[in-house]
């Protein structure tokens, strides 16, 4: 969880005092604590909202041994793993307006500080979302969706399902977003309707709902659901090789050798016009060829078939050869394709 500190009154708050500040108390612990009481936690916290900033209002912190010096503040937006903090010194309300956006749901509690530099408990979180707009006729946003679930699921997707907002206007519609489980949420489906048809996610993701009206207010988040994790594309067939290589080294001596390739059709049909490919582990370099066009760059070699042979039969084969050197080894080729397509060798 990352927290992002945000400035004391002044910078994106406001404050209305509600008991008067000690003015020798300081952030700083002024002794060690005796009393052995930490702070009790303000009550009654209630939140009211723009479209650009939260108020808070609480019952000051019943003293409990150390003089009451102010209140933390914590507060986060909803499905953002970011949580933001500022502190506020003895008073009983203020209004918040760093990290508000309109249109969007956030959480706050509070805590107490003493001299002494304690916090208490936090209190219960209270839910607020900010309006799209302050000016009317609406500024209301719908209640939350509720009841999401997963209904029927495919391996194309699911179709989600929940029951329907109410607005002291009229509901428009629903938005469906996509969580990934850490902060990251991305709108997948605007609807009209109770149901939605959505991609499977793996785990953690997840997916949520906001009821929308006419002005562009959006209500609370519903629940959220999962849904199975999406079946692995199955690895393709693989396809049945249709040629067979034989490469042969007839002779060699210090220097130099003399080879043949065989290139048998292993298909049910016949190969009409072929191109065999293969790639030499040595230094060997072709320096003559017959019964088919050679060329060779670097260690690749690429043979042709002639006008005479260009035709394998299913269950056929053909043969050709060629003369060349070598220096320091001559190790025989072990990967053959023919048109493209790998064969088997031997």
């Amino acid at each position: 969880m990352i927290v992002a500190l945000a400035a004391t009154i002044g910078v994106g708050l406001t404050a209305t005092a509600g008991a008067a500040v000690d003015p020798a108390a300081t952030d700083a612990p002024s002794a060690t604590p005796t009393d052995g009481f930490p702070p009790n936690p303000p009550t009654n916290l209630t939140a009211t909202a723009t479209s650009g900033s939260v108020t808070l209002t609480w019952t000051a912190a019943v003293f409990a041994g150390a003089p009451i010096v102010g209140y933390d503040i914590q507060y986060l937006q909803a499905f953002n793993d970011v949580i933001w903090d500022t502190t506020v010194g003895n008073v009983t309300t203020t209004t918040i307006t760093a990290n508000i956006q309109r249109a969007t749901q956030y959480r706050f509690t509070v805590r107490t500080k003493d001299s002494f530099g304690r916090f208490s408990p936090s209190t219960t979180s209270v839910l607020v979302v900010t309006p799209f707009t302050d000016a009317g006729p609406d500024t209301t946003p719908p209640s939350a969706p509720a009841n999401l679930a997963v209904g029927s699921v495919t391996p194309a997707g699911a179709v989600l399902t929940w029951s329907p907002s109410s607005d002291d206007v009229g509901v428009t519609g629903y938005n469906v977003y996509q969580f990934d489980g850490l902060f990251v949420s991305t709108l997948v489906s605007t609807v009209t309707g109770t149901t939605a048809t959505v991609p499977l996610v793996a785990s953690p993701g997840s997916y949520y709902v906001r009821a929308r009206d006419a002005v562009g207010n959006l209500s609370a988040v519903s629940n959220t659901v999962s849904t199975p994790s999406p079946s692995p594309s199955p690895s393709p067939s693989p396809q049945p090789k249709t040629c067979r290589v034989t490469y042969t080294l007839q002779s060699q001596w210090p220097g130099g050798f003399v080879a043949t390739v065989t290139i048998g059709n292993v298909g049910t049909s016949a190969i009409n016009g072929w191109t065999l490919a293969f790639t030499f582990p040595g230094d060997q370099k072709i320096s003559n060829f017959w019964n088919a066009s050679v060329s060779q760059s670097g260690a690749a070699v690429t043979a042709r078939n002639l006008g005479w042979n260009a035709t394998i039969p299913a269950g056929g084969n053909v043969s050709f050869g060629f003369q060349g050197t070598w220096t320091a080894a001559i190790a025989s080729p072990t990967a053959f394709s023919v048109n493209g397509a790998a064969c088997l060798v031997g």
